[in-house]
């Protein structure tokens, strides 16, 4: 049996509507931010396509309105789950823009475990756009990691290993310095910029987007957002693979 849900979600972002837009509306500028790799077909109507591990998923637009308004939904599964999505831009005075989220449509009988899950990772998210919009506008990445790994049992355990890669201690709060100390990988600079306790960890450099993820099962998944203009000369796959094995057991 399909369970309604319905979760909303608000943000604001220093940047123009139209900068947000650019972010929400190009397959390019959602690579940048979100998981996977996106097409968008711009106006009502169009197809938007969602690639993930070899899958492909389609929805229609059902909203396009530029700088105000863009709305999808996914095709109907044979249980009668779907999932639709809705973003309302709005800009204030002063140059900022306040965004609304509004993911929306049926679950399945594991509901209740599906919607804490999307509940948490849609404020990662968005704030991630939002991260993306304000310190990397008009750059796009170049290389998108999203990594999953093994299960841990023991979230206390896997937040120490998250704090670890990124040498911060303590109780750790957005705005803490942090630098990337994974064996394998050059030692990068940078600052806290998302901490949901025992399940994200996210770190902003003057090139990327990383995130550290617990999942709702335990799985850790590793997701990095390069910007740089040599992103395509390292293969950091086989490093953060390596960090994500030795956590195993």
């Amino acid at each position: 049996m399909a369970h309604e849900f319905a979760i909303s979600k608000e943000i604001e972002i220093d940047a123009t509507p139209e900068q947000v837009w650019e972010a929400i509306s190009s397959g390019p500028g959602v690579d940048s931010w979100f998981m996977g790799r996106n097409e968008i077909e711009p106006g009502v109507g169009g197809t938007v396509r969602f690639s993930f591990f070899g899958d492909t998923s389609k929805s229609t637009v059902t909203a396009w309105e530029p700088g105000k308004r863009f709305a999808y939904q996914g095709d109907e599964a044979e249980d009668g789950t779907f999932m639709a999505f809705e973003y309302l831009i709005e800009g204030r005075a002063g140059g900022s823009t306040v965004v609304r989220f509004v993911h929306s449509g049926f679950l399945s009988d594991d509901w209740e475990t599906e919607y804490d899950a999307l509940q948490k990772g849609d404020a990662m998210y968005l704030h991630k756009l939002a991260q993306y919009v304000t310190h990397f506008y008009g750059r796009i990445s170049r290389r998108n990691l999203f990594l999953p790994g093994p299960k841990v049992g023991d979230e206390k355990r896997a937040w120490a290993a998250f704090t670890a890669a990124f040498d911060v201690t303590g109780t750790v709060a957005e705005g803490d310095k942090a630098r990337l100390t994974v064996p394998g990988l050059p030692a990068v600079d940078g600052v806290v910029d998302y901490v949901d306790a025992h399940t994200f960890l996210g770190v902003r450099t003057s090139d990327g987007i990383y995130r550290l993820i617990y999942g709702h099962d335990g799985t850790l998944v590793v997701e990095h957002h390069d910007y740089s203009t040599t992103a395509d000369q390292q293969d950091i796959e086989p490093a953060w693979q390596k960090w994500l094995t030795g956590l195993a057991g």
